[in-house]
């Protein structure tokens, strides 16, 4: 194990990502909220994981999980390793997962670790933190990953300890410009959130290459998830059967390309039904939200329910169907479909009881179950439930 993902919110659509990405046997998980991977950090393209918030360097596995013990080994180790960085002040935070210790704890030890490095004429800064871990907004205001600057992520695994350094963490701010900076938005047809759709994207491939590939968004609404195939290198191609839709993907991708100067530098947004339209362009997956349907801000009422289902199911098969003739066995996407929550459970799409006889199967993660893969907010009637089909 030479790194450690520390996942997001939802851990299974994190775990999954990665899993499609760098393969069953490179992966470890953890604890819920984080996974081993037998990759150096350097080999991660870490900018593009929409589900991994931190990722750490492994630097030394410690066989204890007593803090005394742990506090020991820090105190008498970082002021060598202080030694090998540039001058200037050293700014260091600690973040603990799964230890049983207590904030008030992690900042005397902080503190122990600042006071003996400090006996070295080396000035020292120790972000104060009122939880056991840093979130991510914490690690990038305070600059942690720099070079004269350390998080020191503690990590319990079985009886051991995993000590690791965080090398990246998620630039909330840059997500934050890529999704509300954006110059065409449209809450009627849903807000994917930009590290949404990166684990859509990264579901609908097999490994890392962006190089000659293209990205298929058959219902691109606003654009966002051609927005992120651009950045990660892909080449990107929209389709969309409103014209209002064409014109805010195109607006968006200028923007974005403006803004950001992606690596993927092909693109092209054209009007189509994705229920039947052919496809004129080659592709190598496809990664989209479908269509949700009739947002609800309240559990609708079981017949309304059932009216809603029914038609959003028909676009789905045909959808399916469409795909289906214009692709090759062992063609690869990854869709985003509606999954309704309600007091008496979540509810599918019945086409998912289909998808045999519709020419696909339902590509099945080792560490994370299918029923985990949907991205929901507490309150929202609508989720989003990931499928990651391969054409049979």
């Amino acid at each position: 194990m030479q790194s450690i993902a520390i996942l997001g919110r939802q851990p299974a659509l994190g775990i999954a990502e990665l899993e499609s990405l760098f393969g069953t046997d490179s992966l470890t998980p953890l604890l819920p909220h984080a996974a081993g991977l037998d990759l150096a950090t350097t080999d991660i393209p870490f900018s593009r994981l929409g589900g991994t918030v931190k990722l750490a360097k492994v630097l030394t596995i410690l066989d204890t999980t007593a803090w005394t013990d742990i506090q020991d080994f820090l105190v008498n180790t970082t002021p060598e390793h202080a030694e090998k960085l540039p001058e200037g002040k050293l700014t260091i935070g600690l973040s603990a997962y799964g230890l049983r210790v207590s904030p008030k704890q992690l900042l005397a030890t902080g503190l122990s670790i600042k006071k003996t490095i400090r006996a070295t004429d080396r000035p020292v800064r120790l972000v104060p933190n009122p939880e056991t871990a840093l979130s991510s907004a914490q690690v990038v205001h305070n600059r942690l990953t720099d070079e004269r600057a350390w998080e020191l992520i503690l990590l319990r695994h079985g009886a051991q300890t995993i000590l690791a350094q965080t090398t990246a963490v998620q630039d909330i701010d840059n997500y934050t410009e890529r999704d509300r900076g954006r110059p065409k938005r449209d809450a009627r047809v849903g807000m994917l959130p930009p590290k949404l759709a990166q684990i859509i994207i990264n579901l609908s491939v097999h490994d890392t290459e962006t190089r000659q590939r293209t990205i298929l968004d058959p219902f691109c609404g606003t654009g966002v998830v051609l927005q992120e195939a651009q950045l990660m290198g892909f080449d990107a191609y929209g389709t969309d059967l409103e014209p209002r839709m064409v014109e805010y993907s195109q607006a968006n991708i200028k923007w974005s390309q403006d803004t950001f100067q992606p690596v993927g530098t092909g693109w092209r947004v054209e009007q189509g039904d994705a229920t039947h339209a052919e496809c004129p362009h080659r592709y190598n997956s496809i990664a989209c939200e479908t269509y949700l349907g009739q947002p609800f801000s309240a559990e609708p009422t079981p017949d309304k329910l059932s009216q809603v289902m029914r038609d959003v199911d028909t676009i789905h098969r045909k959808f399916l169907q469409n795909v289906t003739r214009q692709t090759q066995p062992g063609f690869r996407m990854c869709i985003a479909v509606p999954a309704w929550h309600t007091a008496r459970g979540v509810k599918h799409l019945k086409t998912l009881e289909n998808l045999a006889e519709l020419g696909y199967t339902r590509m099945e993660f080792a560490h994370a179950r299918s029923d985990k893969l949907i991205y929901h907010r507490e309150g929202q009637v609508v989720g989003r439930e990931l499928l990651v089909l391969e054409k049979r």
